[in-house]
């Protein structure tokens, strides 16, 4: 990566160096500003830019982490436009894993020495408030070891609607069957508008704002996501990074954010998947918009790993892990592999130039790989 004075040596738009200056002297950017970015920003000088702000908060360190994805069932009562994974109960690939699949998946990450189980999936209308903390307090009870980072935002809201419970009962109850953490997924993008298109019946953003800021409270960290490229404007994108901004700034519970790049095979929405450009600059522009985020993921499953092992140098720092079995974004044609090994993750940071770091949920450092 060219060293940061070489923005100032190579572009010649004004009103871009005026605002990399202000990057560079720790000031924070305004939304217009972050629109600018998008709509002008080279690409290289972005990435230079982000780089240097992702070294002063992770040095030469790229992270990944020993995890497993677990999707439960893709039945789902919403049926959203954006999504190829959720199916109704009648459909032929309909599927509900028993509590003891659950349980055997867990196993063989733990026996391959995994710290992190990451539980999403459809929700059922006819799954009871019980099942979700059964599944929490199983898996902690049988593995006392294993980070439990369970159920979306959306999830624990439509929990919270089908016990009458608040967020906050809700969550404490979640905590104590075992949950460590919350993932970010359902933010999609918060503008109104859109949400209208894609998920008209999900939980709104200031209803996934306030169950990650009851989270924040209880002490559960939560990690935040934005869905891209679909039917939104750059505009409701950097608004999405506001809200998140705001919020963080309210809390500090965040902690890391991920860019998610849309795919649209198999999707009733439709469309084309976004360019690497756009990933690029996308991460580059949320490295640089939110100040206030330790972490930014390039999650190789969305990006590809070509893409994603690319954004190391443009402001990411996680590869996010080994996952061993996505199927969400798979559901929407996604080509890459389902999970990797962690040779290979380790393979990916060195050939970006990166320090791998094996790390844990909470982004404390495991192991180094020099």
């Amino acid at each position: 990566m060219l060293p940061v004075e070489t923005i100032f040596e190579t572009v010649d738009d004004k009103e871009f160096l005026r605002i990399a200056e202000k990057v560079l002297e720790g000031k924070r950017i305004t939304p217009e500003e972050g629109i600018y970015l998008y709509r002008n920003g080279d690409l290289t000088a972005l990435g230079i830019l982000a780089e240097h702000i992702n070294r002063q908060k992770n040095s030469m360190y790229a992270y990944f982490i020993v995890n497993r994805q677990i999707n439960p069932t893709n039945v789902c009562m919403y049926q959203c436009d954006f999504c190829a994974f959720g199916v109704k109960k009648s459909d032929p690939k309909a599927y509900e894993m028993s509590l003891e699949e659950i349980l055997r998946k867990v196993e063989e990450l733990y026996r391959m020495g995994g710290r992190e189980v990451h539980i999403v999936g459809g929700i059922p209308s006819y799954w009871g408030y019980e099942k979700y903390i059964e599944i929490v307090r199983e898996i902690k009870k049988r593995f006392p070891e294993v980070i439990v980072k369970a159920w979306t935002a959306v999830e624990i809201h439509h929990m919270s609607k089908i016990s009458g419970k608040s967020y906050e009962e809700v969550l404490k109850e979640l905590k104590d069957a075992g949950l460590d953490a919350l993932p970010g997924g359902g933010a999609e993008i918060f503008s109104e508008r859109v949400r209208k298109i894609i998920a008209p019946y999900k939980a709104n953003a200031e209803e996934y704002l306030e169950v990650h800021r009851t989270a924040h409270r209880l002490g559960i960290p939560t990690n935040a996501t934005m869905l891209y490229g679909h039917v939104e404007t750059l505009e409701e994108r950097i608004e999405h990074m506001e809200m998140l901004r705001r919020l963080q700034d309210e809390t500090g519970g965040f902690q890391v954010f991920i860019p998610l790049a849309y795919w649209p095979e198999g999707t009733r929405l439709g469309g084309h998947r976004t360019s690497s450009v756009d990933d690029l600059k996308t991460i580059a522009i949320s490295r640089i918009y939110l100040d206030n985020f330790d972490h930014i993921k390039a999650y190789w499953v969305t990006l590809g790993e070509k893409v994603a092992q690319v954004a190391l140098n443009f402001g990411a720092d996680d590869l996010d892990g080994t996952i061993q079995e996505e199927k969400i974004v798979h559901a929407a044609g996604t080509r890459s592999a389902y999970g990797h090994s962690i040779d290979r993750l380790v393979k990916l940071i060195k050939d970006a130039g990166k320090i791998p770091a094996e790390r844990d949920t909470f982004y404390n450092i495991v192991k180094v790989y020099q």
